[in-house]
């Protein structure tokens, strides 16, 4: 199992470090039971209030593992009967033109034919 924090207490890594390796601050690896899993993963929910913490585990599917997460901005999905991790869509500003330049409306404007309406050039 994988488990990786963000902004957690120190006391909760300290904890953590009972069962698991702590390979890089806040990432915890190990192979605990699913029972020890579960209680670690209880904990870690409750002293990491503000904290973000997400965990990965081998398991018996397709996939070959699941996720948890608590406070985390991606989220786990199930799409036929695959898990896969839904990432939030960052505000998106509309860079659409909703205007023409002014200088495409002067250009225009000094066409023969497009100031009478007549809609295109008076070449022959």
């Amino acid at each position: 199992m994988t488990l990786v924090l963000t902004a957690a207490p120190p006391g909760l890594r300290g904890d953590l470090t009972k069962w698991l390796t702590e390979i890089s601050p806040g990432v915890f690896v190990g192979n605990p039971g699913a029972r020890v899993r579960d209680r670690l993963w209880a904990r870690t929910v409750q002293l990491c209030r503000d904290g973000r913490a997400i965990l990965v585990y081998s398991s018996d599917n397709e996939q070959g593992l699941e996720f948890r997460v608590h406070n985390h901005d991606w989220q786990p999905v199930d799409l036929d009967g695959i898990t896969l991790m839904l990432r939030p869509s960052a505000p998106t500003t509309s860079t659409a033109r909703t205007t023409w330049s002014t200088a495409r409306a002067n250009r225009r404007s000094r066409r023969p034919g497009w100031a009478a309406g007549g809609g295109g050039s008076t070449r022959q």
